[in-house]
């Protein structure tokens, strides 16, 4: 059964990069969102087992989102991915329910580090 990936955010070329630094052989279904209202929506519609979260969002922003999500018992693994490096801002959001935080620009390495050490993924087990 394929596990259900959002990616939030508001750049394109950013949602783009983060979704090719996804684990190749992962059975997954993506969903995309520009904003935190689109981001908090697609939750919603059960399209996020794991969320990929931008801080830095026009409309609603990460922080928002978290928020919104931690109000409905936030059943989602939230990963922050965002260039706002800052300790606060990293406390804040594990503060708000995120189980990690991973600077910008990601990389696969770091990405399947993260999904490996929250028992996401055995990435040991898959044959490349």
């Amino acid at each position: 059964m394929p596990v259900s990936v959002l990616v939030v955010d508001d750049s394109a070329m950013a949602r783009k990069m983060l979704i090719k630094s996804l684990p190749a052989h992962w059975e997954m279904e993506i969903t995309q969102a520009s904003n935190g209202v689109e981001a908090v929506e697609a939750y919603r519609a059960g399209k996020a087992e794991i969320m990929f979260l931008d801080l830095t969002m026009p409309i609603m922003d990460g922080y928002q989102v978290l928020e919104a999500l931690r109000q409905e018992d936030m059943n989602s693994l939230v990963i922050v991915v965002s260039a706002d490096i800052q300790p606060i801002a990293q406390q804040r959001v594990k503060s708000l329910g995120a189980i990690a935080f991973v600077k910008k620009p990601v990389t696969s390495e770091v990405i399947e580090s993260v999904l490996k050490e929250y028992g996401f993924y055995d990435f040991d087990s898959v044959k490349r």
